[in-house]
C-alpha cells in the first residue's frame, strides 16, 4: 500500500511539475519574443562616446618591449561578442569591472541578461535606446549582426571574441542546454551525448526549437546558418567577415594569453585582467570525450572547426609578435597575481558546489534539472582594502547585472520555474 501511495504521489508531483514547465514555458516563450523590427531613423553616432578615461584614478598605461618603451591611454569602447559555453562569463566579469572602474556607459538589453537571444541584434533591443545614442561597452550575449551593432557603437570600437574547441563546446553545450531541445527527449539510454554523436543525424531535427545549440553554435552565434555544407561558399565568406571585424579573437584553452594580448591591444593594466573562473562545472558532471567520440563532434561541427583552426593560428602569430619569452613572463606575473587575491578572497581557496554557497547573492545560475555549476565564498574578515573587489571578482553574471541597474524580470522568472524544477 505505502508503495502505491508513493508511486501516486511521484506521479501527482511529475503532472504538476510538467503544467507549471509548460504553462511557463509558452508565457515565457510569449513574453521572450523578439520586439517588432523598428525603422528606426538614422542618426550618426559619435566618432567616441568617451574618448579617454574620466575616472579621477585612471592613469596612463606603460607599455614595454625590448625594443620600445611608450605610454598610451586605454580604449575604453569595446564591442565583446559573447560566445556560448566558452568562459565568456568569466571575461564578462571583467568587462563589467573595467566599465565601473572608467564609469563607462553599457548598452544592456531590458527584461533579460541577452539580446532576445536567438534573434538578431536590433539597437531596439537596448535599454532606452534612442536614435543617435552612444554606448561604449556592449557585451550581454546576442546573435550577431554587425550593421545594428555599429549602430550604437563608435567607429574606433575594438571589437573582441573568443573561441572554444569545438568538440569541447559541443559536450558542454549538451549538457547545459541538452534538456531544452525537444528531440533530445527521444534519444535513448542515459548517456545521450555519445548515442547522439554515434547517428547525429538521424535525431538531429534543424527546424527543431533550440536545435542552433547542438550544431556549429559558434558560426550560429555570429549571425551565419549553422546549418550550410563546408563546401558552401558562405562558409568562407563568413570566416573572412569575423577575421575582417575582429581585433582580437580570443581562446579558451589559452585564456590568460589572450588576455595579456588583450592588455597589449587596448593598452590595459595587468589589475584590469584579473579573474577568477567563473561557471566552472562540477568535475562529476563533465563527459570525458574519447578519440572516436572527439573525432565525430568535430566532424559534426566542421565549421566551428574550421573557424577554431583559422583563428588559433592568427592566434600564435600574434604570440609569435608579442614575444613569447615576453608572453610567459607576463601570464607567470598574472597567475601570480591571481593567487594572491585567491588567498585574499576566497575561503577555502577554490570553487565549492552550489549547496556549499552561504550567501545567496552568490549562487550562480544553473542548468535545468541538476545543480553542477559551481560558486565561491567570500572570505570572513577580508581587508576593507580588498572588500568590494573580491566581492565582484566572485559575483556571478545575473547579480553583477542587476546590481548595474539592469532589469532581468524575464530572466529571473525563468529563475523561478528552474528552481521548481531542480526542486
Amino acid at each position: 500500500m505505502t508503495l502505491k501511495v508513493r508511486h501516486w504521489r511521484s506521479m501527482c508531483k511529475g503532472l504538476v511539475l510538467g503544467t507549471v514547465l509548460t504553462s511557463c514555458m509558452i508565457l515565457l516563450y510569449c513574453l521572450s519574443m523578439p520586439q517588432a523590427h523598428v525603422n528606426l531613423p538614422e542618426m550618426p553616432v559619435p566618432y567616441s562616446c568617451a574618448h579617454r578615461p574620466s575616472h579621477p584614478n585612471s592613469k596612463l598605461t606603460s607599455n614595454t618591449s625590448k625594443n620600445t618603451s611608450q605610454t598610451c591611454s586605454p580604449k575604453v569602447d569595446i564591442m565583446f561578442m559573447k560566445t556560448h559555453k566558452t568562459a565568456s562569463s568569466t571575461f564578462l566579469n571583467i568587462l563589467f569591472r573595467f566599465g565601473e572602474k572608467h564609469q563607462l556607459k553599457f548598452a544592456f538589453p531590458n527584461g533579460r541578461n541577452d539580446f532576445f537571444y536567438p534573434s538578431f541584434f536590433e539597437r531596439s533591443q537596448v535599454k532606452d535606446y534612442r536614435p543617435g545614442m552612444c554606448f561604449n561597452i556592449v557585451c550581454n550575449h546576442m546573435r550577431f549582426n554587425a550593421t545594428e551593432v555599429s549602430k550604437v557603437l563608435p567607429m574606433d570600437t575594438s571589437y573582441i571574441t573568443i573561441l572554444r574547441d569545438p568538440a569541447e563546446l559541443f559536450e558542454s553545450s549538451f549538457h547545459y542546454f541538452g534538456r531544452l531541445i525537444p528531440f533530445t527527449w527521444k534519444i535513448p539510454g542515459d548517456d545521450k551525448m555519445t548515442e547522439f554523436l554515434l547517428n547525429p543525424s538521424h535525431y538531429f531535427d534543424p527546424h527543431g526549437f533550440n536545435s542552433f545549440y547542438l550544431k556549429n553554435l559558434l558560426f550560429f552565434d555570429f549571425g551565419y546558418d549553422n546549418t550550410l555544407k563546408m563546401t558552401d561558399p558562405q562558409v568562407e565568406k563568413g570566416i573572412k567577415s569575423i577575421s575582417d571585424r575582429f581585433h582580437l579573437v580570443m581562446l579558451v584553452e589559452y585564456f590568460e594569453e589572450s588576455l595579456i594580448l588583450l592588455k597589449d591591444a587596448l593598452c590595459w593594466n595587468m589589475d584590469d585582467l584579473l579573474f577568477f573562473k567563473l561557471n566552472a562545472r562540477k568535475g562529476s558532471t563533465v563527459s570525458k570525450l574519447t578519440p572516436t567520440l572527439r573525432a565525430k563532434a568535430l566532424e559534426w561541427n566542421a565549421i566551428d572547426w574550421k573557424i577554431y583552426k583559422h583563428f588559433n593560428k592568427t592566434f600564435w602569430t600574434k604570440v609569435d609578435t608579442y614575444g613569447r619569452q615576453r608572453m610567459a613572463l607576463d601570464v607567470a606575473e598574472l597567475r601570480r597575481r591571481n593567487e594572491e587575491m585567491t588567498n585574499i578572497c576566497i575561503e577555502g581557496g577554490q570553487a565549492v558546489e552550489a549547496g556549499r554557497i552561504h550567501e545567496t547573492a552568490m549562487q550562480p545560475w544553473q542548468p535545468i534539472g541538476e545543480k553542477s555549476i559551481l560558486g565561491y565564498n567570500l572570505k570572513h574578515n577580508i581587508d576593507k582594502t580588498y572588500r568590494r573587489l573580491c566581492r565582484k571578482m566572485l559575483m556571478p553574471e545575473i547579480q553583477y547585472l542587476t546590481e548595474l541597474g539592469v532589469n532581468l524580470w524575464i530572466t529571473k522568472l525563468w529563475g523561478y520555474v528552474r528552481e521548481i524544477i531542480n526542486w
